[in-house]
């Protein structure tokens, strides 16, 4: 038994590389064929795994995923999955002769690909290892965005795709906030909690991480849009009692995440729903809909801030205890963080202090004593701001416009069929806004690579338009005639 163990793991690495071989040949031949289907997956990863463990008090609470292959490649695996899946897309592309479709967005994200490479050459004339320079810690992983948005733009290229599109996250977010409704009234709720492991707040939630809400929050416009706009033909039985569970199931699993950030971007991304719908309809679901997400919000917060330390006073000032400065005592490491990465910006407020540099003074905040400390603030404006001055303020205030004025005009020209994922998008950016104000979401993959995702389906619904009104124009006479008519 023993010489065949031997003979077993001494095979064992030939095999792997064997089979990430054969794997990779039918990845391409696949990705040729059907790029979309290379798109799900790598999507259906970032749904489904969780990025951090922040909170969980297992000695062995697993490996991250999104970390895998980091230490030799630079980047993670799934990045260069990412960028394979973008070349086998765009061949197919080429092969096809589609014409790339329009996205403004590009010329920021050049911007950004161009402001990190002269971080890299700075820092190889300050002798910074190029790993620092180039660490998930800096600003790379707002450049990764670029491939995704293309990447999904390229694989989704007819309405029929961008329909299927919209339910597999609908089906997604259902799924997912089955599973944390799930274990949080079965189970414990989510292992990665804070506030029972660490502060000692006796209430269980569904999911820690942000962006399993976000994942909800996208579902949850889909299936709002899909039920309550006018103009669009019913769906059969089935996907109709889909959205309507996946529109209950996502809005408790959110609540019930007991994340502040969470609770705010609910109401500002049902606020961006709202405003999808005619005047009756949208003032009926803020009068109806609006106070009673509000009122289940109140009642999770008040359970949670009136077991919180330190969380004393009434009103606003409670609800962000941790958030505003002290008219006495010391004040709260959250805006010390702040203040100290924000004297070090001014200090250089053209170029910040580099992709790779720490702020000074992070010693005294209690999250920053680890190997990362110093690289990463509670805030995504001012992180990025720090890291890259005022050029990357004026790069990504670029991209945050361009987004914008984009999807503005597409959500009045959006059929009604197609509005709901571009909605999504929309819902997806105002959900994270109180996130990128107060949270960390620059350093980690999987919010990078979601907000490219919300940021890219407003694209991809007008793609789907488009390539309609093109099939259409191109159709013999008497097919366009019959269509019409059968409308």
């Amino acid at each position: 038994m023993d010489p065949i163990l031997q003979y077993v793991f001494t095979a064992l690495p030939f095999i792997v590389v064997l089979a990430m071989a054969v794997l990779s040949v039918v990845g391409i031949g696949v990705g040729l064929v059907q790029p979309r289907m290379l798109a799900y997956v790598y999507l259906a990863i970032f749904f489904l795994f969780n990025s951090s463990t922040y909170g969980n008090l297992a000695l062995m609470s697993g490996g991250n995923i999104y970390g895998r292959g980091s230490g030799l490649l630079y980047f993670p695996l799934l990045l260069w999955y990412l960028l394979g899946a973008w070349c086998c897309a765009r061949v197919a592309a080429t092969f096809s002769r589609e014409a790339l479709q329009p996205c403004n967005l590009r010329p920021w994200f050049w911007g950004w690909a161009a402001l990190l490479a002269l971080h890299v050459v700075a820092a190889f004339f300050l002798d910074v290892k190029l790993r620092e320079a180039l660490a998930p810690s800096g600003f790379s992983n707002i450049v990764w965005m670029a491939p995704l948005v293309s990447l999904l733009l390229l694989s989704f290229r007819t309405r029929a795709h961008v329909i299927e599109l919209s339910r597999f996250v609908m089906l997604m977010g259902l799924g997912r906030a089955t599973y944390g409704l799930a274990r949080w009234a079965i189970g414990g709720g989510d292992p990665n909690n804070v506030y029972a492991n660490m502060n000692a707040i006796k209430i269980k939630l569904t999911f820690f991480d942000i962006n399993d809400s976000l994942l909800c929050v996208v579902a949850l416009s889909i299936a709002a849009v899909n039920l309550f706009q006018t103009g669009q033909a019913h769906a059969s039985r089935f996907w109709r009692s889909v959205e309507w569970a996946t529109l209950l199931a996502t809005t408790a699993c959110i609540v019930l995440s007991y994340r502040r950030t969470a609770w705010i971007g609910l109401l500002l991304a049902l606020v961006v729903i709202a405003f999808r719908f005619p005047l009756a309809r949208r003032t009926q679901m803020l009068v109806f809909g609006l106070p009673a997400a509000g009122a289940a919000v109140l009642f999770v917060a008040i359970r949670r801030l009136s077991q919180t330390k330190g969380a004393t006073g009434g009103g606003i000032e409670r609800f962000f205890y941790d958030m505003g400065s002290r008219r006495f005592g010391a004040e709260s490491e959250r805006v010390l963080e702040l203040k100290y990465a924000l004297a070090d910006f001014l200090s250089n407020p053209i170029t910040g202090i580099g992709s790779w540099g720490r702020y000074t003074g992070y010693q005294r905040i209690t999250w920053q004593a680890g190997p990362d400390g110093g690289t990463f603030i509670h805030s995504g404006v001012l992180h990025l701001t720090l890291k890259s001055g005022l050029l990357g303020l004026f790069l990504f205030l670029g991209l945050a416009f361009a987004f914008y004025t984009f999807t503005r005009r597409a959500l009045r020209q959006l059929p009604p069929e197609l509005v709901g994922l571009g909605t999504a998008g929309l819902a997806g950016i105002a959900f994270m806004l109180p996130d990128f104000l107060i949270g960390t979401p620059v350093p980690q993959l999987r919010t990078t690579q979601l907000l490219a995702f919300c940021m890219a389906l407003p694209y991809v619904a007008m793609a789907g338009t488009a390539a309609a009104r093109t099939a259409q124009a191109a159709a013999p006479v008497h097919l366009r005639s019959a269509a019409l008519a059968s409308q």
